[in-house]
């Protein structure tokens, strides 16, 4: 049986390169997949809750790890926009967020996560989304994740 079960394996392994090389010569995946700014905006927003309560818990290896994602966020979004208008809205905040991560020092954490929370929104007013308000999260939606800092 378990001969079976790894021969099917090693045919849908073997079968994947060559369906995806068909598709390729085809046409259907010459261009690399890039999601829509409403759909990285809502996986920022995650991000941005689960930073707050990462740095609010003092857990700064998370902390550290969702700046990294924010940042790879948003230069998704900085790639279909272009221009600055990214880096002026979030970049000064961001940096200023790393620091205090780095110095595992909340208050300072806490102001530059509201300078990103601004940032956000004049960000959002430029691009005449001003009906998207970011703030601080008041309650965490994630009961499935623990955001005490590990030992």
């Amino acid at each position: 049986m378990r001969s079976i079960c790894a021969a099917l394996i090693a045919a849908v392994l073997f079968a994947l390169p060559s369906a995806r090389a068909q598709e390729t010569s085809s046409g259907a995946a010459n261009e690399a997949f890039e999601p829509k700014i409403g759909d990285i905006m809502a996986q920022q927003q995650i991000r941005h809750i689960k930073l707050w309560f990462a740095g609010r818990a003092g857990n700064w290896p998370l902390a550290d790890y969702e700046i990294d994602q924010l940042k790879e966020g948003f230069d998704h979004v900085n790639r279909q926009i272009g221009g600055d208008t990214i880096e002026k809205a979030v970049g000064a905040p961001i940096a200023a967020l790393e620091k205090a991560i780095e110095a595992k020092d909340r208050d300072a954490f806490a102001r530059a996560f509201d300078q990103l929370s601004a940032g956000c929104n004049s960000c959002h007013r430029t691009l005449d989304h001003a009906f998207v308000a970011i703030q601080r999260p008041a309650l965490l939606p994630y009961s499935n994740q623990s955001f005490a800092p590990q030992k």
